[in-house]
C-alpha cells in the first residue's frame, strides 16, 4: 500500500524545487533596481562628487549597469587600479546589502538610499606613493624577456600592469636599479586573458628582491585572481627586482607595484 505515495514522492520534490526557484526568481527580478532608481542614485552621487573619487559597485555584476549611469565619473585609470589604498573618498552604489572589497573595514560618513540602491560615502587618510613601478618601467634593466605596460584583464578585472611572458626555465628579471621606497612595497599579481588561463592551467610565480634579498614571492593560479603582496621596506632608494617564472608557455603573468610610506 505504501509502494505508489513512495514512488511519486521525488515528482512531487522536483514540483516543490520548480515552485520554489520560479517564486524565488521573480522575487529577485521585482528586487533589482530599475532605470529610475539609479538616475536617483547617480544624481546623489553627482552631487557631492570630487575629482579624485573612486566610485565602486556591489555585487560586482552591477558593474555594467553602474557604469552605464556614472561611467562619465569613472576613468580607465580608477577601473583598471591596482587597489583602492590611495583613494581618500570612496561612493558605493550597493544592492541587496553587499559591501564591495575596496571598502572593507571601513565605516560610511554619509549613507543616502534609492529605491533599493544604497549610497555609502567613505573617508580615510589616502596611502602616499612613493614610486609606481609601472611608471618606471623605461628606466628598468631586463635579462630573460620584456616586460610591457598592458590593459589586461585578471580575474574578470581591468588592470593596468606590467605583462611578461616567461620561457620555461628561463626567468624574467626587471631590475629597478634605484627606486625610491617609503616603508613598504605593496603589489599585486595575476594571470591575464581568460581564453589562456582556460587552455594553460599551471600558475605562475613572481619573486620581489630588494638589494638581492628576497623579501616577498607570490604563485597566482588562474582562479586566484588579482593576488597581493607586500614587504616592510626601509625609506630611501634600493634595487628592486621582480623575477617571473612560469612552467608553462604563453602564462601571461601581470602584475603591478607601488612602494608607499
Amino acid at each position: 500500500m505504501l509502494a505508489r505515495p513512495l514512488a511519486a514522492l521525488p515528482a512531487l520534490l522536483l514540483v516543490i524545487v520548480a515552485v520554489w526557484e520560479t517564486c524565488a526568481a521573480r522575487r529577485d527580478a521585482s528586487e533589482v533596481p530599475g532605470d529610475d532608481a539609479w538616475a536617483r542614485a547617480a544624481a546623489i552621487v553627482r552631487a557631492g562628487h570630487r575629482p579624485g573619487d573612486l566610485i565602486v559597485f556591489a555585487p560586482d555584476w552591477i558593474d555594467p549597469v553602474g557604469r552605464l549611469h556614472l561611467g562619465d565619473l569613472i576613468s580607465i585609470d580608477d577601473a583598471a587600479r591596482m587597489d583602492a589604498a590611495k583613494y581618500g573618498r570612496i561612493w558605493e552604489l550597493a544592492i541587496r546589502g553587499a559591501r564591495a572589497p575596496d571598502t572593507e573595514g571601513l565605516v560610511p560618513v554619509e549613507v543616502a538610499e534609492a529605491n533599493g540602491i544604497a549610497i555609502r560615502r567613505y573617508e580615510r587618510p589616502a596611502a602616499i606613493v612613493v614610486a609606481d613601478v609601472r611608471e618606471r618601467l623605461a628606466e628598468a634593466q631586463q635579462d630573460g624577456g620584456r616586460g610591457a605596460l598592458e590593459l589586461a584583464e585578471v580575474g574578470f578585472a581591468p588592470h593596468r600592469c606590467i605583462q611578461v611572458v616567461p620561457v620555461p626555465g628561463r626567468p624574467v628579471r626587471i631590475a629597478f636599479p634605484a627606486l625610491p621606497l617609503g616603508s613598504e612595497l605593496v603589489g599585486y599579481v595575476g594571470l591575464a586573458d581568460v581564453f589562456t588561463r582556460r587552455d594553460i592551467r599551471a600558475p605562475g610565480r613572481l619573486q620581489i628582491e630588494i638589494g638581492g634579498q628576497v623579501v616577498a614571492s607570490a604563485e597566482p593560479g588562474v582562479e586566484d585572481g588579482w593576488v597581493r603582496f607586500e614587504a616592510a621596506t626601509q625609506p630611501g632608494q634600493a634595487e628592486v627586482t621582480f623575477v617571473a617564472t612560469a612552467d608553462a608557455p604563453q602564462r601571461l603573468i601581470c602584475f603591478a607595484a607601488e612602494a608607499r610610506d
